[in-house]
């Protein structure tokens, strides 16, 4: 719980401090400029918080890795809600009005996650797991998207150590394999998710442990 609000503040913090051209900059998402993925967390923190009050019932039982499903492909921009988010974040018009809702909205959340009983089940996309897995689940988003964001903007905060090392746990047992020692935590999200290169030392390291890349999350 305390890593779930840890990463989304920080997360949250970034964009409060972005300038308003930095939301034309491109971020680490295909096709997505800064401002489109802030338009996408608008979108999460309202996922998260019809989620913490949808009462699991018959759904299928996960874990916090289980809640991700992978997909073969990289995401190119194209799926028809990822080419909706663009359309939507232009109709704030200023950044200021799309900041001012992540930050009503997002700040709900947050207040939501801290009050939910960690033990209770939640329902979503047709699973169920209890609130504590689904928060860890979000780490790992907020983890990755807080990357996303900073991804061409290396003068604005990036994810604090914990929350890339609880991203890096999720992301490995999501995987079923480790990545290699060598690896810092901010190495495996991205080579990890595709959003990076390995250089020739890292892919060698990368054989030695066999793992299957890119893990493409959905």
């Amino acid at each position: 719980m305390d890593t779930f609000s840890r990463s989304w503040a920080d997360l949250r913090a970034a964009v409060a401090g972005l300038a308003v051209a930095d939301f034309a900059r491109p971020s680490g998402c295909a096709g997505w400029l800064v401002r489109d993925l802030v338009c996408h967390l608008v979108i999460d923190a309202q996922d998260v918080l019809i989620t913490l009050v949808t009462p699991a019932a018959a759904e299928r039982a996960v874990d916090a890795a289980g809640y991700w499903d992978l997909s073969d492909a990289l995401p190119a921009g194209d799926d028809p809600l990822d080419a909706l988010i663009p359309r939507l974040a232009a109709a704030y018009g200023e950044p200021h009005l799309l900041t001012f809702h992540l930050d009503d909205v997002g700040s709900a959340a947050g207040r939501a996650a801290a009050l939910a009983d960690p033990a209770a089940r939640v329902a979503t996309q047709d699973k169920a797991l209890t609130v504590a897995d689904y928060l860890a689940a979000y780490v790992l988003e907020w983890t990755l998207h807080h990357l996303d964001l900073v991804a061409h903007l290396p003068a604005v905060p990036g994810p604090a150590p914990e929350s890339l090392a609880a991203a890096r746990a999720l992301l490995e047992r999501v995987a079923g394999a480790a990545f290699p020692a060598s690896y810092t935590d901010t190495d495996a999200l991205l080579i990890g998710t595709g959003r990076g290169t390995p250089t020739a030392e890292q892919a060698a390291a990368l054989d030695a442990v066999a793992l299957k890349l890119p893990l493409v999350l959905g």
